[in-house]
């Protein structure tokens, strides 16, 4: 199965979570040697949003903001990469044409974002999208999809199931900007919609629900 999975700087880097990267590694090693064909899209989390902050505190541009906020994510691509060792390309791609390579390759492809302008959302669904990925797994902090933010609702209701058509519905965000904060970035909405990739959005406080995903067990949202 070829496998796109979307790791949330909200679960990992907010703040960083050594034991938790370390449990994500083992399933990372977990799943190619059952046969899967995997890419990882890592974010940037708290650490990039402050330095989103920084930069707009000196009055720099968006798309400045945008590549502090890129640097970020690349170092914990990094750290994801030097624990993966051999079975991983050991470097980071820097477009899609260069994890579509190492994909190719046999190898994991662990990147963080490419561009500004472009979140690392998007970053997955556009490598999703060029893979032909069976799914996409957004690991984000929060059990899935809700009918309004939960946490500004204390009575959110979480969806199971979700067509791309009724996400409008659910989102915020209509367009992206530096440190967009929701479960999926509109720019990506539109590229998994146009292909059709199944999504699955859930708790990646447990890294087990990844293995859980893959098996086809009923976990966080489905959205197809």
């Amino acid at each position: 199965m070829k496998i796109l999975i979307r790791l949330g700087g909200s679960v990992i880097a907010t703040p960083v979570n050594t034991g938790l990267i370390g449990k994500y590694v083992e399933i990372l090693k977990e799943l190619k040697a059952k046969g899967h064909k995997l890419v990882v899209v890592v974010g940037g989390g708290a650490l990039a949003r402050e330095f989103i902050q920084i930069a707009k505190e000196l009055e720099l541009e968006e798309k400045d903001q945008d590549d502090l906020a890129i640097s970020v994510s690349r170092l914990f691509a990094q750290l994801f990469i030097k624990k993966l060792g051999k079975i991983s390309c050991e470097k980071i791609p820097l477009s899609v044409e260069e994890a579509v390579e190492c994909f190719e390759e046999g190898k994991i492809a662990v990147l963080g974002g490419l561009k500004p302008g472009m979140t690392t959302d998007t970053v997955a669904a556009l490598i999703a999208e060029r893979i032909d990925a069976d799914m996409l797994i957004k690991a984000t902090d929060q059990e899935g999809v809700y009918d309004k933010d939960p946490r500004k609702y204390p009575d959110a209701v979480k969806l199971d199931k979700l067509r791309f058509e009724e996400l409008p519905q659910v989102l915020a965000e209509k367009k992206h900007r530096a440190g967009i904060r929701q479960i999926l970035d509109p720019e990506a909405v539109k590229v998994l919609k146009a292909k059709r990739i199944k999504v699955l959005v859930l708790n990646g406080y447990k890294p087990e629900n990844i293995l859980l995903a893959v098996e086809g067990k009923n976990v966080g949202t489905l959205i197809e």
